[in-house]
C-alpha cells in the first residue's frame, strides 16, 4: 500500500532527517513523498543514491516553509492528500514562520494525520504494521461547526 509521506525539517534538524531517511530509504522509496524547500532536494539526492533504479523516486517539492511551503502542505492535508508527516522541527530555535508551523501542526491534528516530530516517533511510525497496510484515519465530524449560528 503506497502512502504519501510529507518530509519536513528545520535547518538545524536537516542532518537528523538525512540520517533517518538514509537508514529508512528502502521503506520510503516505495511511497510518494512531499517535501518543503531544500529538504526536498536533500531527500531526493539521498534516495537516488540509495535507489537501485535511480529514477523511480516520487518526490513533490513544495516551496520553502517560510515562503509558503508549510501552508501548501497544510492545504494538501485538508484535501486528503497526505497520509503521514515526518517533521523534524527545532524546538530550540525561533523560526520566522512559527505561526505557519503551528498552523501546520494544528491541521495535521484536526485531520488525524500521524505526525512525527522527532526521530523516535518517526521510527515507531515507519516500523508499525500500519505503515504498509491500508489505513484511513477517523476524522471527527465537524458538520455542526459549519452549521453553527454566529449571529
Amino acid at each position: 500500500m503506497n502512502k504519501t509521506i510529507a518530509l519536513v525539517a528545520h535547518d538545524n534538524r536537516k542532518k537528523d532527517l538525512a540520517e533517518w531517511v538514509t537508514f529508512n530509504a528502502g521503506s520510503l522509496i516505495k511511497n510518494k513523498m512531499v517535501c518543503t524547500g531544500t529538504t526536498g532536494k536533500m531527500i531526493e539526492k539521498i534516495l537516488k543514491e540509495k535507489s537501485e533504479t535511480k529514477k523511480n523516486i516520487k518526490i513533490k517539492k513544495l516551496k520553502s516553509g517560510p515562503l509558503g511551503g508549510d501552508q501548501q502542505l497544510g492545504a494538501m492535508i485538508a484535501e486528503g492528500k497526505i497520509d503521514i508527516i515526518i517533521f523534524f522541527w527545532d524546538p530550540m530555535e525561533p523560526q520566522p514562520h512559527d505561526v505557519d508551523v503551528k498552523a501546520l501542526l494544528r491541521i495535521a491534528v484536526l485531520y488525524n494525520i500521524p505526525i512525527a516530530n522527532n526521530r523516535s516517533t518517526a521510527d515507531f511510525i515507519i516500523s508499525s504494521n500500519l505503515f504498509s497496510d491500508e489505513y484511513k484515519p477517523i476524522i471527527k465530524d465537524y458538520s455542526n461547526y459549519l452549521s453553527r449560528n454566529i449571529i
